[in-house]
C-alpha cells in the first residue's frame, strides 16, 4: 500500500512539474518526439506495405506462380534489370501451349492479358477500367470468387463469344438496384454479355481492386491480338512440389527458346515466396535505417532528460533535504525522480503517437499508400520513450536519492 502510495504521489508531483514547466518541458522532450514519430510513422508505412504484399501474396496461393517478362519485383541488379527490358521477348501463346503440353508437375494452367478499357451502359461512360483476358482457370487461381451469376465457361473461351465477368465497382456504378446478369455492356463499343459479378476485394494503395472486368482469353487475343504483356499463371500439384513445379517449367520455357546451358533465363518465374522474400529484404533495410535514425534521436532526448532532471535536483535540493528530514526513505525520493523522468519521456511519446496519427491521416487520404497506425507501433513507441526516460533518469534520481538532508537543508539556506 505504502509503494502504491508513494507511487501516486510521485506521479502527482511530476504532472505538477511539467505544468509548471510547459515551455522547457516541449523542448526537453522535442528529441523523444521526433523519434517516436519517426519509429510509429516507419512502422505504420511498412503495416502499409504489408497488406499490398499480402494481397498480392495471397493471390497466387500458397501453391502458384507465374511467368513474367521481366519481374518487377526481387533482389535484381538494376543493370542487368535494364538489359532485360530490352532483350527478353514477349511470352506468346505458341510457348504457353508447349509448355502446358508437357508440363507434368501443374494442377492448373492458365494464360493472362490486359488492357485499359472504355465500358459503357445506357449512355453511362467508365474510362480506365481494367480489362482482363484470362481464361476461368486463371481466375480461379487469382482468388476471384463469384458473389453473382456464374464465371465465363471453357466452353465460352473456346468459342471466343462475347461474355464477361465484372467486378464490383462497375456493378455499383452501372447496375445498384439491378441484377447485372444477363444485361449487355459495351467494352470499347463491342457488345458483350455479363455473365457474373465478383466479389469485392477492397483497395490496395489506394487503388480499387474491383474496377474490372474479364473476358475469356481467346476473345480477348481475337480483338486485341497477343502479341505483348502477356503472363502465364501456373498451380503446382501442391505446395510441397512447388519448387520443382517451377523447376520444370523454366526447363521447358528453356528448351522452347533453345538456350544454351551458360545462358541465363530470358524470363522471370515469379511466386509468393519470391514476394516475400524482396519484401523481408525491402522491410529489413527500412527498419534498420529507422533504428539509426531513433537511436540518435532517442540518445540525444534522453541525455537532455538527464541534464535537465539533474538542474531539477538542484532546484529542489531543499524539497529533497525537508522530506528526508520528515522519514522519507532513499527510495522514495529514487522513485519520485524516476516516475518523474519516465513521465516527462512517456509525454514525449504520446505526442509522438499523436504526431504519427495526424501524419497517417494526412497520407492516407491525399496518397495512394494506405499508412494505418498499427497499436503495436503505438504501445512500442510510448513504451520506449518511458523506458529512455527511465533509464537516463537513473544518475539524477540516485544523486537525489543520496542528498544528505542537513547539508541539502544547509546548502539551500545559504
Amino acid at each position: 500500500m505504502r509503494s502504491t502510495a508513494s507511487f501516486i504521489e510521485a506521479a502527482a508531483v511530476a504532472l505538477d512539474s511539467l505544468r509548471a514547466s510547459k515551455l522547457r518541458s516541449f523542448l526537453t522532450l522535442l528529441g523523444i518526439i521526433l523519434s517516436t514519430t519517426t519509429l510509429i510513422s516507419v512502422m505504420s508505412v511498412i503495416h502499409g506495405m504489408d497488406v499490398f504484399i499480402a494481397t498480392t501474396a495471397s493471390s497466387m496461393g500458397n501453391d502458384g506462380f507465374r511467368v513474367l517478362r521481366v519481374a518487377y519485383i526481387g533482389n535484381r541488379d538494376p543493370k542487368k534489370f535494364l538489359e532485360a527490358l530490352q532483350k527478353n521477348p514477349e511470352l506468346s501463346r505458341e510457348e504457353y501451349a508447349f509448355v502446358r503440353g508437357h508440363a507434368t508437375l501443374l494442377k492448373e494452367a492458365g494464360i493472362f492479358d490486359q488492357r485499359s478499357v472504355k465500358v459503357t451502359y445506357s449512355g453511362d461512360l467508365v474510362d480506365g477500367v481494367v480489362l482482363m483476358g484470362a481464361g476461368p482457370s486463371t481466375l480461379g487461381m487469382s482468388n476471384t470468387q463469384v458473389e453473382l451469376g456464374r464465371m465465363y465457361t471453357d466452353t465460352e473461351d473456346e468459342r471466343h463469344m462475347n461474355v464477361t465477368f465484372i467486378g464490383a465497382d462497375l456493378k455499383a456504378r452501372f447496375f445498384p438496384n439491378v441484377d447485372p446478369v444477363g444485361k449487355i455492356v459495351q467494352i470499347d463499343g463491342r457488345p458483350f454479355e455479363v455473365v457474373g459479378v465478383a466479389k469485392a476485394k477492397g483497395s490496395v494503395f489506394g487503388q480499387s481492386q474491383d474496377n474490372f472486368l474479364a473476358i475469356p482469353d481467346e476473345t480477348y487475343f481475337k480483338i486485341y491480338g497477343a502479341r505483348k504483356g502477356i503472363s502465364y499463371n501456373f498451380e503446382a500439384l501442391d505446395r510441397d512440389h512447388l519448387e520443382e513445379a517451377e523447376d520444370e517449367i523454366r526447363v521447358l520455357i528453356r528448351a522452347f527458346r533453345h538456350l544454351r546451358p551458360a545462358q541465363d533465363d530470358n524470363f522471370a518465374i515469379q511466386s509468393s515466396d519470391t514476394l516475400v522474400s524482396a519484401w523481408d529484404q525491402l522491410t529489413g533495410a527500412i527498419a534498420a535505417a529507422a533504428v539509426g535514425i531513433v537511436s540518435v534521436f532517442m540518445v540525444v532526448g534522453g541525455v537532455v532528460i538527464m541534464n535537465i532532471m539533474l538542474a531539477v535536483v538542484s532546484e529542489r535540493t531543499r524539497e529533497i533535504g525537508v522530506r528526508k528530514s520528515v522519514g522519507a526513505r532513499r527510495q522514495d525520493i529514487l522513485n519520485q525522480f524516476l516516475v518523474e523522468s519516465s513521465m516527462l519521456a512517456g509525454c514525449g511519446g504520446l505526442i509522438g503517437v499523436l504526431l504519427s496519427w495526424i501524419i497517417a491521416a494526412l497520407v492516407r487520404n491525399f496518397t495512394p499508400v494506405p499508412m494505418v497506425l498499427p497499436v503495436s507501433a503505438v504501445i512500442l513507441g510510448v513504451a520506449l520513450s518511458a523506458a529512455v526516460g527511465l533509464f537516463f533518469g537513473i544518475y539524477p534520481a540516485r544523486r537525489a536519492s543520496r542528498l544528505d538532508p542537513i547539508v541539502a537543508l544547509r546548502a539551500e539556506s545559504s
